[in-house]
């Protein structure tokens, strides 16, 4: 089982076995994440843009989560940046943002994410001195590097803006979103998250990323897609979502079944 004693930024950082790979639950039961925290996952993505989690249960998954020894991350909807201080004060590791298009944007997510004097967070994280086992005042001094913002880059604009976005203080990191990267490159006529469009975006992110020392992840459709970019360097994927999963091991425990007959 892994921890999340030295949080998740210390995790990304050291890329350890090559890189993290992340549950992705838009499900919103704690029973469905408890069952994928505890497969070797190395952390937990709640999806709240596409996914029904609300609040109190966003708040439950992350328990889960953090019960399961397991850092918890949440997708915020588009916009909704104090959903992404609430988040934090339930304990969650790291805020993941959609549809970050500028410096401007960037700044405005680090002032709901971030303590003084990088941005204007709220003091309030009651469950998050819990799960992270930090006196008030330590969790003061260390929650700024102990999160971690991360800012969605799928938009043409997000491209062409990327240096500017990546230089914000408090930007952790940038996470590449390649359904709508696809769409938007395209000019909407081809949903292509498995281009060479793709690959090549994404190659162009991970050096401005590693020019500024921040971390890049990325969303994988499958194991084989995730394992893709963990060997281009990456340093934390998505392998499908839980529902893509759910239907896979059905269908191939079904088909299993079927082949059994025949023979």
């Amino acid at each position: 089982m892994t921890t999340d004693i030295d949080g998740f930024a210390g995790r990304l950082k050291r890329r350890e076995n090559g890189g993290m790979i992340s549950g992705w639950v838009g499900i919103p039961d704690a029973m469905l994440v408890n069952h994928l925290a505890q497969e070797d996952f190395d952390a937990v993505v709640l999806d709240m843009q596409h996914g029904m989690w609300d609040m109190e249960t966003a708040a439950s998954g992350i328990a889960y989560v953090r019960l399961a020894g397991k850092p918890a991350v949440a997708r915020i909807p588009v916009g909704d940046f104090a959903a992404a201080s609430r988040l934090l004060d339930a304990g969650a590791s790291a805020i993941i943002a959609p549809m970050i298009n500028s410096a401007d944007d960037a700044r405005a997510l680090v002032k709901a994410t971030k303590y003084p004097p990088l941005g204007e967070r709220s003091w309030g994280p009651s469950l998050a001195l819990n799960h992270f086992g930090l006196a008030a005042e330590d969790y003061l001094q260390s929650a700024n590097s102990l999160t971690v913002t991360i800012a969605m880059v799928e938009t043409r604009t997000a491209l062409d803006a990327i240096d500017e976005i990546l230089a914000v203080d408090g930007i952790d990191g940038v996470f590449v979103g390649p359904s709508d990267l696809s769409i938007a490159l395209s000019n909407g006529a081809r949903l292509a998250p498995n281009s060479a469009a793709i690959d090549q975006a994404l190659a162009t992110v991970l050096t401005r990323c590693r020019a500024h020392g921040k971390a890049i992840c990325a969303f994988g459709s499958d194991g084989d897609r995730a394992g893709q970019y963990l060997k281009l360097g990456v340093d934390l994927v998505i392998a499908g979502t839980e529902t893509a999963q759910l239907r896979t091991g059905a269908r191939a425990a079904i088909q299993t079944a079927r082949n059994v007959i025949q023979s």
